[in-house]
């Protein structure tokens, strides 16, 4: 499975911005993903979790009601939909393919070391 990330960019602060996750060498539907980001200096953090299924989603504190997670299975493709951006919100985004469940109650403790399979990344700057 290969994971590309795109849609990242500079936007101002109040934006909008959609990320996507695209797969490769695998069907996407088997997996559970997660958004990551991380900002220079900073640990990576999890932003958001959507199971195989879509029905299962999670978030981080700091971008609920703001973001939006989503997946399209016949396009082997995940969505983050991020409105009202901050300029904390700026960062190198991450989609994050693990074939175990990990989104639920559980999602926040789940160590980065348990995804199988990482993208490359797609930046994202918030600035006026």
């Amino acid at each position: 499975l290969q994971l590309a990330e795109s849609g990242g960019g500079l936007v101002q602060p109040g934006g909008s911005l959609r990320l996507s996750c695209r797969a490769s060498g695998a069907t996407l539907a088997h997996y559970d993903i997660s958004w990551f980001r991380q900002a220079p200096g900073k640990e990576r953090e999890g932003v958001s979790c959507i199971s195989g299924s879509g029905d299962t989603t999670n978030w981080a504190d700091s971008v609920k009601g703001r973001f939006t997670i989503s997946r399209d299975n016949a396009k082997n493709t995940v969505y983050l939909q991020m409105n009202s951006l901050k300029p904390e919100d700026g960062a190198v985004y991450y989609c994050a393919a693990e074939m175990a469940p990990i989104c639920g109650p559980n999602w926040p403790r789940v160590r980065l070391s348990e995804y199988d399979y990482w993208g490359q990344g797609t930046q994202v700057t918030v600035s006026s």
